[in-house]
């Protein structure tokens, strides 16, 4: 049963951490400020969990993981509690920051907790579970919170994950046992295992995806809206991308055991890649009969996005087994770092184009990612064996 409540807190991190996505036009128009300026709010989430979760997990390292899990869960609620009464862009900002640094201290606590509460035989699963906490969310939670806001206002979508996170950390509290592994790895193990070769790699690859990605999903409304989709539109388009995502994320896995990881990872980049750019294309050549043709796009990148990460991880896995839980985190990090620049290229693509813009910036990105990953694979490749004549 705690493994249900470490989903739930999983839950709630994943539906406010992609929710903002669709609240961004609202929060624009309620704080006058612009869109990009707004999505950056979405950059500075990410950019505060993608630095500050590595330097918690170290500084944190000899306290109980019960505590720490209940310390991240309360900074995390009470983040989402600031940002329903913020009165302005600064505050709204600082609220967010302190929700990333909630979530990037829960996240992987929750992940070794799993392990923990779990029996040697059920320990996968209960990885899965927790895991599938994000996954739910971007099919739930994500839709629900959109429509939440657009019913009640975008505050409200707050109210919301503090109350699921609340949730959360009453059930931990109440179910979790004191005691629990505190060593985690420390600072210089973490770079001794991002100076690996390959793995600088796969992160390079990851932080690629991700930044093509979120170009993208930051403003994910703003093309949307200029079709003429309404509040339901827009939350019936989440729920496409979370159920596509869902489908990914299972097909990523199953393709990664049959074909291989590398070759299932280059095939869910090619396709991301593809959906990018043929959004663009879509809001470019037929701005008057889009909305099918779009929704078409972004369940192809659902799928395809997130049938990329299962075979990353696991081809990253496969680097150095031995050290697996911190090139994992190591690889959390680069994602998110990857969200806040994506972010942020978002922004400047509104400022200087237009939102059609948006999906050939981002399919460019994870181009590059999906060259990356090719020239590793070739360079992988058994090399031929000479026979001397």
């Amino acid at each position: 049963m705690s493994v249900f409540w470490l989903a739930l807190a999983a839950f709630a991190i994943g539906t406010e951490g992609f929710v903002i996505a669709g609240l961004l036009p609202a929060i624009a128009t309620d704080l006058s400020i612009s869109v990009s300026s707004a999505g950056q709010l979405v950059t500075a989430y990410a950019l505060t969990y993608a630095v500050g979760s590595p330097i918690l997990a170290v500084t944190l390292n000899n306290i109980d993981r019960r505590t720490v899990l209940a310390l991240a869960l309360s900074t995390f609620i009470a983040g989402n509690l600031a940002a329903m009464v913020a009165s302005n862009y600064a505050l709204l900002l600082a609220s967010r920051m302190l929700m990333a640094l909630g979530s990037g201290l829960c996240m992987p606590t929750t992940l070794a907790v799993s392990v923990a509460v779990a029996s040697a035989e059920r320990r996968g699963r209960a990885v899965a579970l927790v895991t599938s906490g994000l996954t739910v969310a971007t099919v739930i939670g994500v839709p629900l919170g959109n429509l939440v806001g657009s019913l009640f206002g975008w505050r409200a979508t707050f109210a919301m994950v503090a109350l699921i996170g609340a949730v959360a950390l009453a059930g931990l509290l109440l179910g979790l046992p004191r005691g629990l592994p505190r060593n985690t790895a420390s600072l210089s193990e973490r770079l001794a295992v991002a100076r690996h070769g390959n793995v600088l790699i796969a992160l390079l690859i990851t932080t690629l995806w991700a930044l093509g990605g979120f170009t993208m999903f930051t403003y994910f409304a703003v093309p949307l809206r200029g079709l003429g989709f309404d509040a339901s539109q827009i939350s019936l388009a989440l729920l496409v991308f979370g159920g596509a995502a869902a489908i990914g994320n299972m097909l990523g896995g199953v393709l990664a055991d049959r074909l291989g990881t590398l070759a299932t990872a280059g095939l869910g980049l090619a396709g991301t890649a593809s959906a990018l750019i043929l959004h663009s294309l879509v809001l470019k050549l037929m701005p008057g009969q889009a909305h099918y043709a779009v929704l078409g796009a972004i369940f192809l990148w659902g799928i395809s996005g997130w049938a990329f990460y299962p075979a990353q991880v696991a081809s990253i896995i496969r680097i150095d087994p031995q050290a697996s839980m911190i090139a994992l985190s190591l690889n959390a990090s680069a994602m998110y770092l990857g969200f806040a620049i994506g972010g942020a290229l978002g922004g400047a693509v509104l400022a200087a184009w237009s939102p059609a813009d948006l999906g050939w910036i981002g399919g460019l990105s994870v181009s590059a990612a999906l060259l990356v990953h090719l020239a590793r694979g070739w360079q992988a490749r058994p090399k031929p064996v000479k026979i001397a004549g």
